[in-house]
């Protein structure tokens, strides 16, 4: 979930209970969001409420027309009553969301910190002084401290970054000049969104494969057609433009059907024919040869014949390899 979807949920019920059949699309333009973001937050919220979750546990809302009211708000309008253990588990996540990098309005999640600590009385306050420890590799990696530091100035004062930036899918290492919009933390990850002048479109850039920043002088140049990505369903997107790959997945390789957004999943047998939108074959290709007989690449055949030629190409740098040791 990026970090501006939480505080509008939060925000969304108080703000539909002063409003009974407000429009849909006005909420949409107060919350600065577009109506399909809208309509699948309320549709989250649907799914939200007391433990128990049936039907009279869950925020229950009505829809008549384009409009929207909550008929149930699953005790929200109660005072919270937090016991010992409960305030601990309260106190943990909003530890652990102030560290968040690029969280907007640091300051109110400090305050609700303080109200809970002093609600809550001596033994949450003993039990606050424990330190929340994020397992992203960003945090772990050297150095990373101070490139989110000027990252975040970036965005903060609107100045262009000079990045050193790894590419995963393509194994190389590149610079380019980009322009920052915001940072997110989507799917567990750190990233900076900015509009890459190298490829001239929006990219998202994962803060763990940042070998180098730069802040530059220059003011950052977002273009009008410049648009924040949606990410709730995740970072990476299929679209018809990318090419379409057809593995056949043995028992062992079952889970990439469930690791990665398929097209279309079919049973075969004991095994699953998955088709995948890649925008980068290298990336498939590495995937193949790491699953070894788990997988064959039915479709297309030219990737069949990359796979097959760099596995020749390994076994007989392997082979090459054992004549010299011996």
């Amino acid at each position: 979930m990026s970090t501006d979807r939480l505080p509008r949920l939060l925000v969304l019920v108080p703000y539909l209970q002063a409003r009974p059949g407000v429009l849909v699309a006005d909420v949409a333009a107060d919350f600065g969001v577009t109506e399909v973001q809208l309509r699948q937050d309320l549709e989250l919220l649907w799914m939200c409420g007391m433990p128990g979750h049936g039907p009279g546990d869950l925020i229950d809302l009505s829809f008549e027309g384009d409009s929207v009211t909550v008929t149930f708000d699953a005790g929200i309008h109660r005072p919270l009553r937090l016991t010992a253990d409960e305030a601990l588990s309260l106190l943990v996540a909003l530890q652990t969301l102030a560290e968040v990098p690029g969280l907007a309005e640091r300051d109110v999640v400090d305050r609700a910190l303080a109200k809970i600590e002093a609600a809550a009385g001596t033994p949450a306050k003993a039990l606050s002084g424990l330190t929340v420890h994020l397992q992203d590799r960003a945090a772990q990696r050297p150095g990373s401290d101070e490139h989110l530091a000027v990252l975040r100035q970036a965005v903060d004062l609107q100045r262009a970054l000079d990045l050193t930036y790894y590419v995963a899918g393509r194994d190389e290492t590149t610079q380019r000049i980009v322009d920052p919009m915001r940072l997110l933390l989507v799917e567990g990850r750190s990233y900076l969104e900015a509009w890459c002048r190298r490829s001239g479109d929006v990219r998202l850039f994962r803060l763990d494969r940042i070998d180098a920043v730069q802040l530059l002088a220059e003011p950052a140049r977002v273009p009008e057609q410049a648009l924040p990505r949606d990410v709730s369903t995740g970072v990476f997107q299929p679209s018809a433009e990318h090419d379409a790959v057809t593995l056949r997945l043995a028992a062992g390789a079952r889970w990439v059907a469930d690791y990665y957004p398929c097209e279309r999943v079919t049973e075969v047998g004991p095994d699953l024919d998955i088709v995948l939108r890649v925008a980068d074959r290298r990336w498939v290709r590495r995937l193949v040869l790491g699953l070894g007989t788990e997988v064959s690449v039915l479709d297309p055949p030219e990737l069949a014949a990359e796979v097959r030629q760099e596995a020749s190409a390994a076994l007989a740098g392997y082979d090459r390899g054992i004549v010299s040791s011996a």
